[in-house]
């Protein structure tokens, strides 16, 4: 049984073909598609993060309105920059936004990635401390929220507050027990892949990752997820990890799933430099009819050893389509490979 949930980049533009013609069209539509991917019986409604772009940015009050419109599926983030973080703020809202869902969310951070301005997290006032990275920036934020997730006290309370406190140090309120234990991170390498591990995180790998060993994108990959799972181990952590991979998959069902999808040209892995120094590794997509389709996906190893897929969808083509996209996949694939 694998969980099978959906990935939004929530790209909006006013072009003549697109669906998603503003930032509104963006976050009602991706409400909207949680909403008809729980009905499909899909297990996770997730959305990227990206400042400066015509695309999801402030993931909260969007999670906050996909809990409060649905009652089952995992809700999530792929991922969030916490380069631009303050880990306290980020800790308020997601206990919020984790108990107006019901404790559904899945939350993925990152230290980030190529973005649209030049060092754009400088702009929300964050800035590394001397001798220090932005991506490092980025992990200690992330190692504070993950603190703060804890629930425990930290701050003396005034002697004098306006309402009565209860005793000892206060925590960030609200706080939603085992968030802590539902946020993951989401990985470029192995070396980050086995830090994540170390800090009790899952773990999110996507189609992008470096390129470590020259061998094909699904192979680095499962070799990524294996020395996760062994640092996972080695920590001692008493709960089982969680591990996703995301994927571009169209099954081929009618003509118009031929006409956008059907012309080839993705069937490859791609390298490439994503900076002046990262060598970087692009996964192929998949598109075919459904019986080609699952043969070629019973060969990704990484696919295989993760327990969690997310569907990169076409959010521009509309909630309707990218339902279908979805439903293809959990009807036509799925069961074929012993997901469903």
């Amino acid at each position: 049984m694998k969980k099978i949930g959906f990935l939004s980049f929530g790209h909006w533009t006013p072009s003549p073909g697109s669906g998603t013609r503003s930032a509104a069209d963006a976050l009602l539509q991706s409400i909207e598609l949680a909403a008809a991917a729980e009905e499909l019986g899909a297990d996770g409604a997730y959305v990227r993060v990206h400042h400066f772009a015509r695309q999801l940015a402030s993931p909260f009050p969007l999670l906050a309105a996909m809990g409060a419109k649905t009652r089952r599926i995992e809700l999530g983030t792929a991922v969030i920059d916490m380069r631009y973080e303050n880990p306290l703020y980020m800790a308020e809202d997601a206990g919020a936004a984790d108990l107006i869902s019901g404790g559904r969310l899945q939350l993925g951070l990152s230290r980030g990635s190529p973005e649209q301005v030049i060092d754009g997290w400088r702009h929300f006032g964050y800035t590394p401390v001397e001798g220090e990275t932005d991506a490092e920036m980025g992990r200690r934020h992330a190692q504070v929220f993950l603190e703060m997730l804890r629930g425990q006290g930290f701050a003396a309370p005034n002697p004098r507050p306006m309402f009565p406190n209860p005793p000892g140090q206060l925590r960030l309120e609200p706080h939603s027990e085992g968030l802590r234990e539902r946020i993951w991170w989401g990985s470029g390498s192995n070396a980050t892949a086995v830090w994540a591990a170390r800090q009790g995180m899952n773990l999110q790998s996507s189609t992008l990752k470096d390129d470590e060993t020259g061998e094909p994108f699904h192979i680095q990959q499962a070799a990524q997820i294996r020395a996760y799972h062994a640092a996972w181990k080695e920590a001692g952590h008493a709960r089982a990890p969680r591990v996703s991979v995301s994927r571009s998959i169209f099954p081929l069902l009618d003509d118009r799933d031929r006409a956008y999808f059907g012309q080839g040209g993705k069937e490859q892995d791609r390298v490439g430099f994503i900076d002046e120094n990262t060598r970087a590794i692009f996964g192929r997509g998949y598109a075919a009819e459904p019986d080609a389709l699952v043969e070629q996906l019973r060969a990704d190893e990484a696919i295989a050893a993760a327990d969690t897929l997310l569907l990169a969808v076409p959010n521009q083509l509309g909630v309707e389509y990218c339902a279908h996209v979805i439903e293809g996949i959990l009807k036509h694939v799925a069961p074929a490979l012993g997901w469903r």
